[in-house]
């Protein structure tokens, strides 16, 4: 590890202007290129103390040995350089977008004489015009296919063409019409360029000229009685609308743009591109990142453009790229953009309308990328077998830890404050052994507390097991297992919690895990820890994953662990540990929403939904059934004189919900007609209007 003040550079020696600047490690070879608006402010952030670095940060300046820069005039130079750098010395520790697969273009040769229409792959070539990318080489050729009828452009090899030029023979799409033959000079070899001109101008958008030309020539060929020309120009116009329909209409007015979205999480990035021409889709792609330095969304959407033009120039590069979050900062970025297309190029995050709408279809997309690469990453048995020995090498444990659990605590400011208990064997998830708790030892926010109060109330469980089942005989006794709350199983059915007696089912708590994670720092861990150790419990290792730095904390240590960011064993701790939180916060949620259906009506035998919504009707709101008399609630259907008097009781005893206030006047306002029974009163607005507690996205805040 080499200590950064070894290669500092002199005071005054760093330029306050605009470059580009790279670190060397001991080799010579370039391990991370940067760009700056001040080199000299830049360069200063590297070389302080290391110890309040982020991680990955204070991996890159410890594995350099030296740096270096170049002076640029602008920060549009010094991007260009930056994208020039990357791609030349290809540094481990920069952001670098890799493709799964390589995506194929509808391409048309116009470099050549006779322009031919094929599917390529791989870097482009100049003179060629591409379309796409597209996901799937045969949704090039079925297009292709379709278009051929009406643009019957050359799609043979060179040396079909030469010999069907010798024998003086075409090959059998001549004969069939879907291409014009120009290999025995059936069309010149203008007239031919001209047809794939045309099949260009429709791959662009440019789509309602040659229908509406088509629909006109078809009328001419009728009203000349050439019926057979007209059918034949008929079909030529199905063919076109078929293809349109395999691409729909997304934004209005023909709009040329790029939709970027952007899905991340600590230490990998998803990008989902969708390329808009005319209108319509016409590609996708996508890519996947490790992020292997400190990044916002707005540097990766930096990376990601790019990676996207840095080789396009012209019409390549659209009028419009629509991102998620902008550059910091915007403008060098786009003067870069623009000077690609050789016109200006907008770079906005969409607000709002149709634009908005598919944005945020990108953006499921890319969500759903970044699960299913993750998902292929751990359902890799080597990985998996990897992940557990490095877990079980940081953390000195004797063996891989096969099982796994982890406790995370969730509530909404203090309330509803539940836990949560995953599993995970041989690196996978067991959804049938996840368990959740209400926390029952005290009221309000405590989340060490409430962590050595679910540990312990676990491990009692397994303790109890065992001295059921006769494997534990120590004098000392276990206590009474407790009922705790219902379990949810793989297959999201309600299960019970109490031990299984002799029918075979495995018991809920009787299998120990090797390793205990926490969501959390060194307080939670210590908790754990600490209830572990009351019930004599000493065989099982406790670690914590913190969110901020995604550390590792050990009983008893002041220093946390940090795994190198490209460990399989911290991927594989930190899917443990969200999947916990995504466990903990369903549940919490679900409380909540529970409560907040709470009525006083519930609490009347006998009395079901169906009468509760004819009472609710009836009166109009929970105020006015409360100051109803009996003989009144006794002309509701299907209320009885001894009902009636069963919910004038419980609501007598029920306390009356608090008003609303308006928080603008501080007026207390009439409840309003048809309130749910119960609901949870809430304030009223500046207008008067109710205001709705937030959704769980929108209070995440407050949410833990």
């Amino acid at each position: 590890m080499v200590d950064p003040s070894s290669y500092r550079p002199k005071p005054g020696e760093i330029p306050d202007t605009p470059g580009v600047y790279r670190f060397r490690d001991e080799h010579r070879r370039v391990i991370y290129v940067g760009k700056a608006k001040s080199l000299r402010q830049r360069l200063a952030n590297y070389f302080q103390d290391v110890a309040g670095m982020h991680p990955r940060t204070r991996s890159m300046v410890t594995t350099a040995a030296s740096v270096e820069w170049t002076v640029v005039s602008t920060e549009v130079e010094a991007l260009q350089l930056e994208y020039s750098w990357i791609k030349e010395y290809d540094p481990r520790f920069n952001v670098k977008y890799r493709d799964d697969k390589s995506y194929p273009y509808l391409a048309v040769t116009m470099n050549e004489e006779y322009p031919r229409v094929q599917v390529m792959r791989g870097h482009k070539k100049k003179g060629v015009r591409y379309f796409g990318p597209y996901g799937h080489a045969w949704a090039i050729r079925d297009t292709v296919d379709l278009l051929l009828r009406v643009f019957p452009v050359r799609t043979c090899s060179a040396g079909v063409f030469k010999n069907a030029a010798r024998t003086g023979r075409p090959c059998l799409l001549g004969y069939i019409g879907k291409c014009s033959a120009p290999c025995v000079d059936r069309v010149s070899a203008e007239e031919h360029r001209e047809l794939a001109d045309e099949f260009c101008d429709f791959m662009t958008g440019r789509t309602n000229t040659y229908i509406r030309r088509l629909e006109k020539q078809m009328g001419e060929a009728a009203e000349e009685m050439e019926y057979e020309r007209a059918a034949r120009l008929r079909d030529d116009i199905g063919a076109l609308k078929k293809a349109m329909e395999k691409s729909a209409v997304v934004l209005a007015d023909a709009t040329d743009a790029d939709l970027i979205a952007v899905a991340e999480d600590e230490l990998e990035a998803a990008v989902q591109i969708f390329h808009v021409r005319g209108g319509r889709v016409r590609g996708q792609r996508g890519w996947v990142t490790d992020k292997v330095e400190e990044i916002t969304t707005g540097a990766l959407v930096e990376h990601a453009l790019q990676q996207l033009y840095g080789e396009e120039t012209g019409d390549a590069v659209p009028k419009e790229v629509l991102v998620p979050a902008l550059p910091d900062p915007v403008e060098p970025v786009q003067e870069w953009l623009t000077g690609r297309r050789g016109s200006i190029v907008s770079l906005r995050v969409p607000q709002r309308g149709d634009k908005k709408a598919l944005m945020e279809t990108v953006q499921r997309n890319a969500q759903q990328a970044l699960v299913l690469h993750k998902t292929k990453r751990a359902s890799d048995l080597t990985t998996r077998s990897r992940a557990l020995e490095e877990i079980a090498d940081a953390l000195d444990l004797d063996s891989a830890p096969l099982r796994i659990e982890c406790y995370d605590i969730s509530h909404l400011q203090g309330d509803d404050v539940v836990a949560s208990m995953v599993v995970f064997e041989d690196g996978l998830a067991r959804k049938s052994e996840y368990r959740r708790f209400q926390i029952k030892g005290f009221a309000g926010q405590d989340d060490v507390r409430s962590m050595h109060e679910v540990i312990t109330r676990r491990f009692r469980r397994y303790l109890a097991e065992k001295e059921k089942t006769g494997e534990w005989t120590d004098g000392e006794g276990a206590d009474t297992p407790e009922d705790d709350t219902p379990e949810i199983n793989s297959h999201g059915e309600i299960v019970g919690t109490g031990p299984t007696e002799d029918d075979g089912r495995p018991r809920k708590f009787a299998y120990p895990p090797q390793l205990v994670v926490v969501d959390g720092g060194a307080p939670q861990v210590v908790a754990a820890r600490r209830a572990l150790d009351e019930l004599g419990i000493d065989d099982i290792a406790v670690c914590g994953l913190a969110k901020r730095l995604e550390e590792v904390w050990l009983p008893g240590d002041d220093d946390p662990v940090i795994l190198p960011r490209t460990s399989e064993g911290l991927y594989l701790l930190q899917r443990v540990r969200d999947e916990a939180h995504r466990f903990a916060i369903t549940y919490q949620r679900a409380k909540r929403a529970k409560r907040f259906r709470s009525s006083p009506l519930d609490d009347v035998p006998g009395l079901g939904d169906t009468r509760k919504q004819a009472l609710l009707k009836h009166f109009g709101s929970l105020k006015k059934l409360r100051s109803a008399t009996i003989d009144q609630i006794c002309e509701v259907p299907g209320i009885g004189r001894k009902t009636a008097e069963t919910i004038a009781a419980a609501l007598a005893q029920a306390a009356p919900a608090a008003p609303a206030v308006n928080t603008a006047t501080g007026e207390i306002m009439e409840e309003e007609p048809g309130t749910e029974a119960g609901s949870e009163p809430g304030t009223m607005g500046s207008s008067g209007e109710p205001v709705t507690m937030g959704a769980p996205d929108e209070r995440r805040g407050q949410e833990t």
